[in-house]
């Protein structure tokens, strides 16, 4: 069947889509038959590029760029998608920022860029994603999958800003799934030490792995199949992290 001309191809918007673990959703969705909106902020060669490796895949393509850190700014990003797409039917929450910090070291505005765009712009998104898939008529379903951290759980020290901002994520995931019930699910993953930081940003120990095996990024991919699948699943944190949330740390 040709992509390009099937209405029925359920079409992602995938935040932060152009490289690392987001990346590997937008490849790993187009791989499983869906059409995929990649948004990026700055990376807009990296979200071109992979774009086209979706298409050579013979999906649909399209990239959206903007910062989520303003008012407004999340529902633009939605509003861009919908234009170029025609419509959205999976959201996937996956652009953070990361900082490291202890609570002495903790600043106000580390506190407000990871509140903005860790917790504050996936709020925002499912709540435009929400009144997308109602406007489309009662019998349209959606799809909300939260990125966040096994962090969540644990006695994690030094991540401060960016532990409470994915905790709040957390939250939110379970009070959004029985808000928007039975129309959109809404679920999350908590991911663990997946890939080496970025070239230039702050690096930290991985830590206890009680399987003695990383997660990879494919192991992400497919535990956002799954919860795009999962009919009966809602509300729910699937941790993708070798077991390092039952360690404590």
């Amino acid at each position: 069947m040709n992509a390009r001309n099937d209405r029925s191809t359920p079409i992602a918007l995938v935040t932060g889509g152009a490289v690392r673990i987001g990346r590997a959703l937008a490849l790993a969705l187009a791989g499983d038959g869906l059409n995929v909106v990649i948004h990026c902020h700055h990376n807009r060669a990296a979200a071109g590029e992979t774009a086209q490796r979706i298409r050579d895949l013979g999906r649909r393509a399209w990239t959206v760029s903007g910062a989520l850190d303003g008012p407004d700014a999340a529902e633009a990003v939605l509003r861009e998608a919908i234009a170029q797409a025609g419509r959205i039917d999976v959201l996937l929450n996956n652009a953070a920022v990361f900082s490291q910090g202890t609570l002495a070291e903790t600043t106000a505005a580390a506190c407000d860029a990871a509140w903005r765009v860790n917790a504050l712009a996936p709020i925002l998104l499912t709540q435009a994603f929400a009144s997308h898939i109602r406007e489309r008529g009662p019998e349209t379903r959606g799809v909300v999958i939260n990125l966040l951290d096994q962090r969540i759980v644990g006695r994690p020290t030094g991540t401060l800003a960016y532990t409470l901002s994915k905790q709040a994520l957390a939250g939110f995931t379970r009070l959004a799934a029985a808000e928007l019930a039975p129309q959109i699910r809404v679920n999350a993953i908590a991911p663990g030490p997946v890939l080496p930081p970025p070239a230039g940003a702050p690096r930290e120990p991985a830590g206890a792995i009680p399987l003695g095996r990383r997660p990879t990024e494919q192991d992400v991919a497919d535990a956002a199949l799954y919860l795009i699948r999962a009919q009966a699943v809602t509300g729910q944190i699937l941790f993708v992290d070798g077991g390092q949330h039952l360690a404590g740390g």
